[in-house]
């Protein structure tokens, strides 16, 4: 039999593992709670404009439509203005999703030559936009509600609406959510990447340059629209860090796959910069994608970098040396040896 001080002495210890116990369970309840009421948001975003889409379509005759597009195929009712007549015109939502010095910029204006596309340009490059998967759908139903201001905007008539979204602007860090987006929303993936990585690297390098120098006339331009603007900006050789070559190239190549690996499942298409500056028929495949109109689309911009890498790298012969025999040697193109 246990003498009282015994007794005083075991209790304290019950009495603290009960409260621990009881604040474990309570911290548990408050995290599942928590996690519902997220979930819950989400979901209830995702009904909601659901239902919002669904109360348009009852008003518009949808049965013209394939029923394989219905999905793709939106009818928003922006809160900043009203569609008029346009109410009943189906818009098409897309995203582009790219790297710098790839082409995007220059895809882009073809498609906003188009006057039913509104392509909103790089929106998540403000840091902001990206900071939570929350500010990323906010800013996506944004673009998609045809409430987003830019100097691309069609409003009314638009027949398909989207932007450009680089891989290092979040879309990969938030890829599950986003993935799920997509396909909830019915937005289409335009995947546009480079062949020539090395080009590639010497065009980002070329244009950091610019950034700092501003060698037209105290201004960087990223793209130019004349070929005297073109040949200034190609004056300037780019040395490669040769060290860092072959594992930067890896990085962008891994890049591009994971992004094709990770939005494989929304409905896509992928095309390459290379294919569209030799075969312009490619804006038709990208037209019929987005099922609008055909338009002969143009653009006013002037490649920067035309001569051969040998021509435009500073220290070739060690890009060369490095390349050679790799799996970049392709990137050498038609370029012999060093001499």
């Amino acid at each position: 039999m246990s003498s009282p001080t015994q007794a005083s002495k075991i209790s304290p210890i019950l009495l603290r593992l009960v409260v621990l116990f009881c604040a474990t369970l309570f911290g548990l309840y408050i995290c599942y709670i928590c996690l519902q009421q997220i979930r819950t948001h989400v979901y209830f975003k995702y009904d909601l404009l659901g239902s919002n889409i669904l109360a348009t379509r009852e008003q518009c005759n949808i049965s013209a439509l394939p029923h394989g597009e219905r999905l793709y195929a939106h009818y928003p009712k922006p809160k900043t203005y009203s569609r008029g007549g346009c109410l009943c015109n189906p818009v098409r939502f897309f995203a582009i999703l790219s790297m710098q010095r790839s082409g995007s910029g220059w895809f882009e204006t073809f498609l906003n030559s188009h006057h039913n596309v509104s392509s909103n340009g790089e929106i998540f490059s403000v840091k902001d936009r990206r900071k939570n998967i929350s500010e990323v759908f906010y800013t996506l139903d944004k673009v998609f509600n045809l409430d987003w201001s830019s100097s691309a905007a069609k409003n009314e008539c638009s027949a398909a609406v989207g932007l450009k979204w680089m891989l290092n602007q979040g879309v990969l860090k938030y890829h599950e959510e986003i993935v799920e987006y997509f396909k909830h929303r019915g937005v289409s993936t335009i995947f546009l990447f480079r062949r020539n990585l090395l080009r590639r690297m010497v065009s980002i390098l070329a244009n950091a340059y610019d950034r700092d120098v501003k060698q037209l006339n105290g201004t960087h331009k990223s793209h130019v629209h004349s070929q005297t603007e073109a040949e200034v900006l190609a004056q300037y050789k780019p040395r490669i860090n040769v060290t860092l070559l072959i594992s930067d190239l890896k990085k962008a190549e891994d890049m591009a796959a994971n992004a094709i690996k990770y939005f494989k499942s929304t409905r896509h298409i992928i095309l390459y910069y290379e294919d569209l500056v030799s075969n312009r028929t490619k804006l038709m495949d990208v037209q019929d994608f987005l099922s609008i109109p055909r338009r002969d689309l143009i653009s006013r911009q002037v490649k920067i970098h035309t001569r051969p890498l040998s021509a435009q790298v500073e220290n070739w012969d060690d890009v060369y040396k490095v390349l050679k025999g790799s799996k970049y040697e392709s990137f050498l193109e038609e370029e012999g040896p060093p001499i």
